[in-house]
């Protein structure tokens, strides 16, 4: 049974969550004044420097690290920040990305060999369902380009959570930051190549401070506190106590770009909203649930 959680962990896996969460809306402010894969390579090279000179390389192939780099740098973030570059919400984004879960299940019972389970079908419908009514309400806010482009990297994600589970790194925080090694040249090179130099150098001498604040809030707040926090608290406690409080997420990233950016909710988006979070929450919790009766009985 989920053990739980002290005050101060409790407050420190919140804090993990919500800036998780309220990552959406930065990013949106961000992309104001930077190109999004300028954006993204900025990010990672933060996320790279100085952290490395600290934490020694993980010991994990090469072919692993780049891998993941690529998958998360480029797959997942890219994309995300070219999707959010007037294609999608920040609301919705925090929601439909979050169906990375489902396709981490795909791949993993493709490369395992596994069975969907029946209340992992039912909890895939439900998110489906969620999924469906936004594509039927895509307007000038949310497109149907950045529906695909938010599905597209919540894939990523996905293979990025794979190719974590195959590395088996010993300390995640060094594995993201070395990761990022293979994440920021290629985005460079993408960043160049479709955005141009004069976007680049423009972009650069009109970023003021808040926006350089958003991309320090995205490397060391999303990628370096969230994921050695995340971590110190999966050393101390069950997954099973932690990780639903991950559901969290989409919840202040709706609630944020609401708040800050006057994204409206209407009956609709609350629907979908609800949809996709049942799906997640079952996913989640039905085991645990069965788990925890079977225990009492």
């Amino acid at each position: 049974m989920p053990a739980v959680l002290p005050l101060r962990h409790f407050l420190l896996a919140l804090a993990v969550v919500a800036v998780w969460g309220t990552n959406f809306v930065v990013i949106k402010l961000a992309l104001e004044q930077l190109p999004p894969l300028l954006f993204a390579a900025l990010r990672f090279t933060l996320v790279l420097f100085p952290a490395m000179f600290f934490l020694a390389r993980p010991a994990v192939p090469l072919g692993n690290l780049a891998l993941y780099g690529l998958l998360i740098g480029v797959g997942q973030f890219g994309v995300l920040y070219v999707a959010m570059d007037g294609h999608i919400s920040p609301g919705l984004a925090s929601l439909v990305i979050q169906v990375q879960v489902f396709f981490t299940i795909a791949l993993s019972m493709h490369l395992a060999g596994e069975r969907v389970r029946l209340f992992q079908w039912f909890a895939l419908l439900l998110a489906a369902a969620g999924i469906a009514i936004i594509i039927l309400h895509t307007d000038g806010s949310t497109t149907p380009l950045g529906l695909l482009l938010v599905l597209l990297a919540a894939l990523a994600w996905a293979g990025g959570n794979i190719a974590a589970k195959q590395g088996a790194p010993g300390n995640i925080l060094a594995y993201v930051v070395w990761s990022s090694a293979f994440a920021v040249p290629p985005l460079i090179a993408l960043s160049l190549f479709f955005e141009g130099r004069p976007a680049i150098s423009a972009a650069l001498q009109a970023a003021d401070a808040c926006t350089w604040a958003a991309v320090a809030y995205q490397s060391w707040g999303n990628s370096l506190f969230g994921y050695a926090a995340w971590g110190w608290l999966l050393a101390r406690h069950p997954a099973a106590t932690i990780a639903p409080m991950a559901l969290l997420v989409p919840v202040f990233g709706m609630g944020a770009s609401a708040l800050i950016l006057a994204e409206p909710l209407p009956p609709w988006k609350l629907t979908a909203a609800s949809l996709v979070m049942a799906g997640l929450a079952l996913n989640l919790l039905w085991p645990r649930l069965r788990a925890t009766q079977s225990g009492s009985g």
